[in-house]
């Protein structure tokens, strides 16, 4: 058995990339006609999740990355509070 076998999730690469702050993150798609339902997501003990509807890799930033992506994607955001 291979290692993509056992991570199915690496076997195709993710259509974008999302790096954020919080291991909680919501994701609506590209927005507008475009978009799909808001869903929110939680990391758990893994550094990224996947959103199921569109594919997008939310990947959580480490200590020395300071610029997180959450302007080039509006449907992702922290929590309740926002940025």
């Amino acid at each position: 058995m291979t290692d993509q076998a056992a991570a199915p999730h690496d076997a195709i690469d993710p259509p974008e990339v999302i790096r954020v702050r919080s291991r909680r993150v919501a994701c609506s798609g590209a927005g507008g006609a475009l978009g799909h339902p808001r869903v929110f997501m939680e990391m758990g003990e893994q550094d990224w999740v996947e959103c199921g509807y569109c594919d997008r890799r939310f990947v959580l930033l480490t200590d020395d990355e300071v610029t997180e992506d959450e302007a080039l994607a509006p449907g992702a955001y922290e929590g309740a509070a926002g940025h």
